[in-house]
């Protein structure tokens, strides 16, 4: 019995289409595809837009309103927040504005930032300011009282501050681009090569090649220890018999006192 092979049309173009494919998965990894940027903003925490590191943000909005984006950070990275705010013309705005960028951490606890211009004062010829905000390594643990930056959601929140009434709702451009960089989780400067502080062995003697030699006439020109007054609690001591000695006439006193001081007892019939 002869057996011939067929092959159907879509089976022949998945064989095809796999060898075509073949050169692009002998590296083993898939090429990444590309960032897109994100369009929008949240108007407060539970809306932040989410933001991940290495991708940009853009969109148009209105001065006087809060922006907020979130991102995720893990363990050893060190994120910055880049900000740039295109004002409108020179022609409508009406005065100086303050823009600050803040940073803060899942607990709503605002982060300090190390580096960058956090707070850009924009004067009325102004037509684009930059905001930086490099925060803190995250660690992988910290101390429960302690405010240092741990894995988790982070918030970015875009304001504009000392505002005049024809300033507001005016049309801005904004860009942001988070940024992070790995390295170590724990922190910087953990590990002492050496203590601090040497550590004391009470009663431990020197061995005697370790004794540096001294001159002699060094050691006849040095001041001579002051001896040490003998304590009152030492036997026998010249305060132990002032002690004794106040003690009896103390007594003798009392007994003198009692003595005069006493009424006879008369008896009346």
């Amino acid at each position: 019995m002869r057996v011939t092979p067929l092959l159907s049309l879509p089976i022949a173009t998945a064989v095809l289409a796999l060898a075509t494919a073949g050169p692009a998965f002998a590296g083993g990894k898939a090429s990444p595809k590309p960032r897109t940027t994100v369009g929008t903003a949240g108007t407060s925490f539970l809306t932040a837009t989410a933001v991940r590191p290495g991708q940009s943000a853009r969109l148009s909005a209105s001065t006087g309103d809060y922006l907020y984006w979130s991102f995720a950070a893990a363990a050893g990275q060190t994120d910055r927040i880049a900000v740039t705010v295109t004002l409108p013309a020179e022609t409508n705005r009406p005065g100086a504005a303050t823009w600050t960028v803040d940073v803060f951490d899942g607990l709503r606890r605002r982060q300090a930032c190390t580096a960058g211009p956090q707070t850009v004062t924009a004067q009325s010829g102004t037509a684009k300011i930059s905001l930086q905000c490099t925060l803190r390594q995250i660690r992988s643990w910290a101390e429960p009282w302690s405010s240092d930056p741990l894995p988790g959601t982070y918030y970015v929140r875009l304001s504009a501050a000392d505002l005049s009434e024809q300033g507001l709702g005016l049309p801005v451009d904004v860009q942001l681009r988070i940024g992070a960089r790995n390295g170590n989780a724990e922190p910087s400067g953990a590990k002492l090569k050496a203590p601090l502080s040497p550590a004391i062995n009470p009663g431990a003697t020197v061995a005697p090649d370790a004794v540096p030699s001294v001159d002699p006439s060094a050691v006849s020109s040095a001041p001579k220890p002051v001896q040490r007054a003998k304590s009152w609690l030492s036997w026998p001591s010249t305060r132990w018999w002032w002690t004794i000695g106040g003690g009896v006439l103390a007594a003798a006193a009392a007994v003198a006192g009692y003595s005069l001081t006493r009424h006879p007892r008369r008896w009346f019939s």
